[in-house]
């Protein structure tokens, strides 16, 4: 009848106001730490893929730089360099530059109304 009697006295004690008000409060702070453990989570699966892509940019950015320290490695390339950035030309080669006439008189805007139509017959 005694350990009857001391399983009683432990679940009294358990079920008691107080012991269920704390495991109320354990069992809230425990949820609110979840919640704010996954929303870090999205935040930095967020943050990856963004690093992710300027990984795989500064790598495209690499190979093009690693492209053009190669290109520049031949006498071609430099050459090509040099006419790019100065606009110099091999001896024996001409150059030729295309300018637009200043003196060229703008065209007026025709319109297809009526009275554009009369102008053209009393010209």
């Amino acid at each position: 009848m005694n350990k009857f009697q001391e399983k009683k006295g432990w679940k009294n004690i358990v079920q008691s106001k107080p012991v269920l008000i704390l495991l109320g409060f354990i069992l809230v702070a425990f949820s609110w730490s979840v919640f704010n453990f996954m929303v870090r989570m999205q935040e930095t699966v967020k943050n990856r893929k963004i690093e992710e892509e300027k990984v795989a940019e500064l790598k495209n950015r690499e190979s093009n730089l690693l492209f053009d320290i190669a290109n520049l490695k031949t006498e071609k390339g430099v050459e090509e360099n040099i006419r790019e950035k100065f606009g110099l030309v091999k001896e024996g080669e001409g150059m030729i530059i295309v300018v637009e006439d200043q003196n060229k008189i703008p065209k007026e805007i025709e319109s297809n109304g009526f009275f554009s139509f009369l102008k053209r017959i009393f010209k």
